[in-house]
């Protein structure tokens, strides 16, 4: 049996929230940390974000809390079109995807499209790119790709 992903290693778990400072406040107490630095994704012209093949101004704050080997990423999606946006609507707070650190991006998102897991969202960021993968119905929680360059 082949990995399809190449790897098994788990980098981030995603968590939609609809109050980041809240809620970063809320992680930052319960680890005893200090509460991290929200930011905001960046603009369609550089992230040249697309949402189910259409090209989307969609944004979102992003806060991250590094937790050894993994991270937990809040995610606050501004109200346009995304994936963010869509299952924040549909299922209210809680767990949006698990993230894995993968290599050849374009390959990876075909040998997925093929076992019937379709790219939803993909967009690129500062040193790198991320898709995510509609591998709900068989995983039963989305899976994002995160390539980032060398």
């Amino acid at each position: 049996m082949k990995n399809l992903l190449g790897t098994n290693v788990i980098t981030q778990i995603g968590i939609l929230v609809h109050d980041i400072e809240k809620t970063s406040q809320v992680y930052a107490d319960f680890f005893g940390v200090d509460k991290p630095e929200a930011i905001v994704t960046d603009t369609i012209e550089k992230a040249q974000t697309e949402y189910r093949g259409e090209p989307s101004v969609a944004r979102a704050k992003l806060a991250f809390l590094d937790m050894g080997s993994l991270q937990i990423e809040l995610i606050e999606p501004d109200e346009n079109p995304s994936t963010w946006r869509e299952h924040l609507d549909q299922h209210g707070e809680g767990v949006h995807h698990i993230a894995f650190q993968i290599e050849g991006m374009k390959e990876k998102i075909q040998v997925l499209e093929r076992a019937n897991m379709p790219l939803v969202q993909k967009g690129e960021y500062e040193g790198g790119r991320y898709a995510y993968i509609d591998s709900v119905k068989d995983l039963k929680v989305m899976i994002e790709l995160l390539e980032n360059d060398k």
